[in-house]
């Protein structure tokens, strides 16, 4: 069995999630999903990034230990990707105890092999990002990446050898094209991180304590992204007693990363990796933002919502479908209630739930919901059913080429044929005739078997959906296997009674 192993970054605890930090997990979900579909042993990785400076800072604020500040609010993120019905396999957290006793280890055998030497940092570091900057790399003074004040740090620490593997690092990149996608955020890397020069990396701190202690000199901790970063291994037991995942599931296949932190994935990441002597993961994709009116999602512009609010409101699926069929995967997208409302309306009350709905009000009414086919079959039936029967291999390109939101129109194309087959086939005409019962029976069943492969198709979407699609086809037939061939929908099957899927939204109501 093909193995796959997929990651999505380990997010800071906060009890203020928003649609943005959901954007990253739901795709990975998605791809997850649809590896599970196609039979791959699947491995997916979520969690939380619990040390730094900033952590510690929020915990005095409010008068508890870092520990038990985390320990209130990380469960937030647990109860949201249940929400969002996300399907992880492991979900580590960074003060997880394993986690922080093979980060030492790793910390030890690179500062024993000469990677890691001691030395004093002085420069500007942004504390919310948890990142060490240049003065040529800040943007009207600002951190680059959240655009809020850096301050001075100057403190004795450890360092690791950036600048050793620098000339390994192009070279692997040259020779692996598709390592970081897409090839504007590989440019990016290249042209103003690499080429530049690589400084030797601040791998140690000593100004706050919350944060893995460095074990030969404890008065250091471990600098925060060596921490995060290295939690793609540790969760599979790197360094351990027990290494059976790692070997079965590394490398990655994937690592899905927000823009902002290509850099770290791709320079630190696997330079680090070849200082360890372990494979680099196949793939680090860096998508873009989620934004609302130009800007990125956030409580302090006043412009968050909490995503639990709009699954309450208008569906899980509904939110999980807007995000994965709206953007346009690895560019930056706009986020708003009204286009979540419009993509619901459009998308899954008229196109898919309208479709569902009436194709098995008719099978009901016609045949009192027996499944029934006397293959009288006509010219008309020939594009439907091709384009069926083809989809599966659409998706999976799509797929592949992590194209996501179009693998899902894709599927909507075959959904909006449908809509137009009955247009053009006027099954209640059929149905007035009754020497037209036959062709009638052909018709629904084309459309009813259109619907079972479009459900097939749509389970790592929109889950929940296709779901109630089956129950209401009544069928067993769900695999992927299935979608490849056009009549598996069986014969005699009583169809259950048709439910809606989607209300439509008033929108003057809102």
């Amino acid at each position: 069995m093909k193995k796959y192993y997929i990651t999505t970054p380990i997010y800071y605890p906060s009890a203020d999630f928003h649609i943005g930090h959901c954007y990253t997990t739901i795709i990975a979900d998605s791809i997850a999903r649809y590896k599970r579909l196609l039979g791959y042993d699947v491995f997916f990785l979520t969690g939380t990034d619990e040390h730094g400076e900033k952590i510690e800072k929020k915990a005095n604020d409010a008068h508890v230990t870092p520990q038990e500040y985390v320990d209130k609010i990380v469960d937030n993120a647990k109860d949201l990707w249940k929400s969002l019905g996300i399907s992880y396999d492991k979900f580590i957290r960074t003060t997880d105890k394993y986690h922080e006793e093979i980060v030492q280890k790793i910390f030890n055998k690179l500062y024993e092999q000469g990677d890691i030497y001691k030395g004093e940092y002085e420069g500007l570091y942004c504390t919310p990002c948890e990142s060490f900057w240049t003065e040529t790399q800040l943007v009207d003074g600002k951190c680059p990446d959240c655009g809020r004040d850096v301050h001075l740090v100057k403190e004795e620490s450890y360092f690791f050898k950036l600048s050793k593997y620098q000339d390994r690092l192009v070279k692997y990149l040259e020779e692996h094209n598709s390592f970081i996608e897409p090839v504007s955020r590989k440019n990016e890397m290249i042209n103003n991180f690499i080429k530049p020069g690589l400084e030797d990396l601040c791998v140690s701190r000593t100004t706050f304590n919350w944060g893995i202690p460095v074990t030969f000199d404890p008065k250091h901790v471990v600098y925060v992204w060596i921490d995060a970063l290295t939690n793609y291994i540790t969760a599979l037991g790197y360094m351990s007693d027990d290494d059976t995942l790692f070997k079965k599931y590394w490398p990655a296949d994937l690592h899905l990363v927000g823009k902002e932190i290509v850099r770290f994935h791709t320079i630190i990441w696997p330079i680090l990796l070849m200082a360890l002597d372990i494979p680099l993961p196949e793939k680090v994709f860096g998508h873009g933002w989620l934004v609302i009116d130009g800007g990125k999602i956030s409580k302090s512009l006043g412009n968050y919502k909490d995503p639990r609010e709009y699954i309450d409101e208008y569906s899980v699926d509904a939110v999980r479908y807007f995000v994965l069929r709206e953007v346009p995967f690895g560019n930056d997208g706009v986020f708003s209630e009204s286009s979540l409302i419009s993509r619901t309306n459009a998308d899954l009350a008229n196109v898919l739930g309208n479709l569902v709905n009436r194709t098995i009000s008719m099978s009901k009414k016609y045949f009192d919901g027996v499944v029934v086919n006397k293959k009288v079959s006509e010219d008309i039936d020939d594009d439907l059913i091709k384009t069926a029967i083809e989809l599966h291999k659409i998706v999976d390109e799509k797929m592949n080429d992590l194209h996501i939101s179009e693998a899902l129109d894709s599927i909507f194309t075959l959904l909006r044929k449908c809509n137009k087959y009955i247009d053009d086939t006027t099954p209640w005409i059929l149905a007035k005739e009754e020497d037209k019962k036959d062709r009638l029976s052909t018709v629904l069943y084309n459309l009813l078997e259109s619907i079972r492969i479009s459900a097939v198709l749509l389970q790592p979407f929109i889950p929940t959906t296709s779901e109630k699609i089956f129950n209401q086809l009544n069928t067993d037939e769900r695999t992927y296997e299935s979608c490849k061939e056009f009549g598996k929908l069986k014969e005699g099957t009583l169809l259950n009674n048709p439910e809606p899927l989607f209300a439509r939204i008033d929108v003057n109501n809102k």
